[in-house]
């Protein structure tokens, strides 16, 4: 039985149509060459940023956390504030990674890396937090689960160890999806370096891949396994840290909106985040005829309807308050809006949920400085 099927041509990988050698170059361009002067000042202006992060923490450890305003009874200020924010911007790669990859829409291709690589770093990033807000990192191994000599154990009933199990399996996951995702490319990358020293580094960490049919056999079973892990572990994750508000009995945290609100705000910032980073990267790198305009008006969208969701859930909190009945809870929501720090929660409306309405409009989905702004 003949077949009308052409398999010398190459198939389509990513929606800007380049052919696989095409990808193999722009993949292993930054690696084999110099750094370009654009990639200079981006790593300049990052590593500022980590030095002027690292004496601030300094300070932290030296006169203690109450310099981030920290008292009684005010616990937490801005560790748990940026803890939730990072953790929320590491849901974007999973994402795009895992539930994209189920769905099987093909426009992730191009970013996906950049985001399971994002995703990492930003949960990373997260952890630090839990061991910073203690005031005294260096103790901070009281805190597992182990037999020590103060006879210290932990609460299990606190919402804090639910954080730790929910993020270091999150991350574990993560990092194992990543890995796995990258193979082929450090197999790539061992075949075409010259340098010894490269190629027995790309050796160790491809396995020994060879693009063997076999060997994409077993790749594609484990990574749909990964995915498969990785999908519930993102409404999982943001649903166990919104229980650090919802499990009090403080009015306008005891509420059960909180885990869907915070799984729609972690994909909403962590796809702006992605895309911030893209725009950037794909500037740096000339990589636009892999990073598409298609796919970042994509990622657009679904920031708009994540966006709404996050309004809904803004609207339901006023709601809430006034179907309760509840006087503590309607002065909470009245007080947030009209109150001294009314300024700050419409600005975070204005940003969240108004400004995102702009990708209503075709022009602005595809226009990079509208969109980067707006992600911002």
């Amino acid at each position: 039985m003949s077949s009308n099927i052409d398999y010398s041509i190459e198939p389509e990988v990513v929606e800007g149509q380049p052919k696989l050698n095409q990808i193999n170059e722009a993949i292993a361009k930054p690696l084999e060459t110099r750094p370009s002067w654009k990639y200079l000042v981006a790593l300049g202006i990052s590593s500022t940023m980590l030095l002027i992060g690292a004496v601030c923490l300094g300070f932290s450890f030296y006169y203690g956390i109450g310099l981030w305003g920290n008292n009684q009874p005010v616990g937490w200020a801005i560790p748990i504030v940026n803890f939730v924010f990072w953790v929320g911007i590491g849901h974007a790669g999973t994402l795009i990674s895992a539930i994209l990859f189920l769905f099987r829409q093909r426009w992730r291709t191009g970013i996906s890396r950049f985001a399971e690589a994002m995703t990492i770093f930003a949960v990373i990033t997260a952890g630090l937090f839990p061991l910073i807000h203690t005031g005294r990192p260096w103790l901070a191994g009281y805190l597992f689960p182990l037999p020590n000599q103060h006879r210290l154990w932990v609460n299990f009933t606190s919402p804090l160890i639910w954080d730790v199990f929910a993020v270091s399996t999150y991350l574990t996951v993560s990092f194992v999806f990543w890995y796995i995702g990258l193979i082929p490319d450090l197999a790539m990358l061992r075949d075409r370096t010259k340098s010894k020293i490269k190629k027995t580094i790309y050796s160790i960490f491809s396995l020994g891949w060879r693009h063997s049919n076999r060997h994409w056999h077993h790749y594609e079973m484990i990574y749909l396994i990964l995915a498969g892990f990785a999908t519930p572990l993102v409404l999982s994750v943001h649903t166990i840290v919104s229980f650090d508000f919802a499990v009090s009995i403080l009015p306008g945290w005891h509420t059960t909106i909180f885990p869907p609100y915070f799984v729609a705000g972690a994909v909403f910032s962590g796809f702006a985040m992605v895309q911030n980073v893209l725009i950037v990267v794909r500037k740096i790198f000339n990589l636009e005829h892999i990073i598409t305009l298609d796919t970042l008006e994509k990622m657009n969208k679904v920031m708009l309807a994540t966006g709404m969701m996050v309004g809904y859930a803004y609207g339901m909190e006023f709601f809430i308050a006034w179907y309760s009945g509840n006087p503590l809870e309607s002065f909470v929501f009245l007080n947030r809006a009209f109150g001294n720090y009314a300024w700050a929660y419409w600005i975070m409306v204005s940003c969240n949920v108004i400004f995102t309405q702009l990708f209503w409009f075709k022009k602005i989905r595809r226009n990079i400085v509208a969109m980067f702004i707006i992600g911002v």
